[in-house]
């Protein structure tokens, strides 16, 4: 059996951690930073199941949402933006849609943190689309809504019969989900993280089977997900996620409903 070098790993994860945070990698000092250096980013972050720009948008999310330290969030955006893999216009959005899944407070501190990068790399201010420039029918409004629940989720939405329900059907699908500002596969990241925090058996199950029912996401890029999450999350939580995901993927694979 051929023995793997330890030296080989270290800078194969200093090197890429200067890569993905857009600057130098200092070296370790304590376990913890060691840690990070040889697995998080020399291995997890080389695992070629998934492209780099959603393993920056699962971690963005993700390190916002566990109260990750300002330096991290920090890292993943600007690496983000020096890589090419995110424009600011896209992470200003990616904060929006992290606001309705993970609460606004957190949608601020991720959107702070795109404010930091633009300023530390002199990048112009990104377009700022309204959320609705036009007067609209609530009517038409709340339809919208539900025929973009119902093409997001795969299966229909249900009535608005209350004020939450509308919140639902009139902004969060009616409204955010179809912004052009940000791809759908795009948004489903930003979703999944936010759904396997809430640990709400409903929404994390639905969501992930819409997420591989729906195409943006197959069920490999599903497991590698749940890897790239537990990094900022935890093992518990990622633990809980990765085995949805297996139970999700076969009844996808089978036709089926998330539920039943």
């Amino acid at each position: 059996m051929a023995l793997l070098d330890p030296k080989e790993r270290s800078d194969r994860g200093l090197a890429l951690q200067a890569e993905v945070n857009g600057q130098p990698a200092q070296a370790p000092v304590s376990p913890v930073e060691e840690s990070i250096r040889d697995f998080v980013y020399a291995e997890v972050w080389s695992r070629p199941g998934l492209d780099r720009r959603s393993r920056y948008l699962i971690s963005i999310a993700s390190a916002v949402m566990s109260a990750a330290p300002e330096a991290m969030i920090d890292g993943y955006v600007r690496g983000a933006l020096r890589s090419g893999e995110l424009t600011l216009a896209e992470l200003r959005e990616g904060a929006l849609h992290l606001s309705v899944y993970g609460g606004w407070p957190r949608g601020l501190e991720w959107d702070a943190a795109n404010s930091r990068a633009q300023q530390a790399l002199g990048l112009k201010p990104a377009d700022c689309p309204p959320i609705r420039a036009e007067a609209w029918d609530p009517v038409a409004r709340g339809e919208k809504g539900q025929a973009e629940f119902t093409k997001t989720m795969t299966f229909p939405g249900g009535p608005s019969s209350n004020p939450f329900q509308e919140a639902i059907n009139n902004f969060v699908f009616g409204e955010m989900w179809c912004r052009p500002g940000l791809d759908e596969r795009a948004r489903r990241w930003i979703t999944l993280v936010g759904v396997a925090n809430s640990a709400a058996e409903i929404p994390i199950k639905s969501h992930f089977h819409a997420g591989m029912a729906s195409g943006n996401c197959t069920r490999e890029e599903m497991l590698e997900f749940s890897l790239q999450y537990g990094v900022h999350a935890g093992w518990p939580r990622a633990s809980l996620v990765n085995g949805v995901i297996m139970e999700m993927a076969k009844k996808v694979e089978a036709g089926l409903p998330w539920h039943g």
